[in-house]
């Protein structure tokens, strides 16, 4: 039988709401950033319908990270929880994975959308990431029942990173789909623009290139004067603007609807899996287990493809995380408008 909250939970839950607002807002004014209200529009049931025999008093608090894909996620879990019957306190925009991570942990949040090799990587120590999908969620599900934290089904969103070529120099290129065709391109035309982050890291760009039988700095491999080392952020429009053929990016990121790339398939599976998926409390989950059933259902839709075009709604064409998720919520069909 459903029961409501916790009176332990409610509490820490009323103060924490107070405090994170506060604290999100000051660090994203420190930062140059626009903190996202807690508005979402109202909303009535679609598919997902106010579950049977919840109490009038049960709630969810929501958590995410400040950046637009975590804002999305975000404002649709808490459509969901709305539609399912909940009094949802929204905490999302919370700067930070630590931070995220910590409120889940204390049980100060309920529920958030986190990616695999995040957990993986970041939260769990681990020193590598694994390419395999499912592999990669199995081994982050696992682990993190020691910590009182359930991991659901993942989406098939992979926000992992991706070279991605503009679409100018595809005639000149010719077929060139994935990763391993460019190892068949002459030299001078394996070009690259990427962030110093991803120039440095372990797993990036030189053990790429390795991978698929490249050399960085061999005159016929991928000589550093065919390399752009760039500021986050402008790798995008240096690619579309041909300063070089291929541009690191992420695989969800709207700019590459935006600027017409097209992302390269990682056919030899070099990349770790960023995988999204929802996360709840073990807590919650045992109060009211149909929520697996209310977020397992939203999970499938949640694709590489409509986050690139509700992050573009966001990032480029400047609309509302708001509104964007409920949009999408009410096309899928999950919500209706009241």
């Amino acid at each position: 039988m459903t029961t409501t909250a916790t009176p332990r939970r409610r509490l820490r839950r009323a103060s924490l709401t107070a405090l994170v607002a506060a604290s999100s807002t000051a660090l994203l004014a420190g930062c140059g950033l626009q903190p996202a209200t807690a508005f979402v529009p109202a909303v009535a049931p679609g598919s997902i319908e106010a579950i049977e025999g919840l109490p009038d008093d049960a709630s969810l608090t929501v958590t995410t990270k400040n950046f637009t894909e975590q804002l999305i996620l975000g404002k649709i879990a808490v459509l969901a929880a709305k539609a399912a019957g909940f009094d949802v306190t929204d905490m999302t925009n919370v700067p930070g994975s630590v931070a995220v991570r910590q409120l889940m942990l204390d049980g100060d949040a309920d529920m958030t959308y986190e990616y695999t090799g995040t957990a993986w990587l970041t939260y769990l120590g681990e020193a590598a990431g694994i390419p395999d999908q499912e592999e990669q969620y199995f081994a982050v599900r696992d682990a993190d029942v020691a910590n009182g934290l359930v991991w659901l089904p993942p989406a098939p969103l992979n926000n992992t990173y991706a070279m991605a070529v503009r679409s100018e120099a595809v005639p000149e290129l010719g077929d060139v789909d994935s990763l391993s065709d460019i190892a068949a391109l002459p030299v001078e035309q394996r070009t690259f623009c990427v962030e110093a982050e991803f120039n440095s890291r372990a797993d990036g760009f030189a053990p790429m290139l390795e991978r698929y039988g490249l050399e960085l700095g061999a005159a016929d491999g991928v000589p550093t004067s065919n390399v752009s080392i760039l500021d986050t952020g402008t790798v995008y429009e240096a690619t579309d603007r041909g300063r070089c053929n291929f541009g690191e990016v992420f695989t969800t990121d709207g700019r590459i609807d935006s600027l017409d790339l097209a992302v390269l398939d990682d056919d030899q599976g070099f990349f770790p899996a960023y995988n999204v998926a929802p996360v709840f409390s073990a807590e919650a989950l045992e109060e009211t287990p149909e929520l697996a059933d209310v977020f397992d259902a939203i999970s499938p839709s949640l694709t590489d493809e409509e986050l690139r075009t509700l992050n573009r709604r966001v990032d480029v064409e400047g609309e509302e995380p708001a509104d964007v998720a409920f949009d999408w919520m009410v096309e899928k069909g999950f919500v209706t408008r009241p």
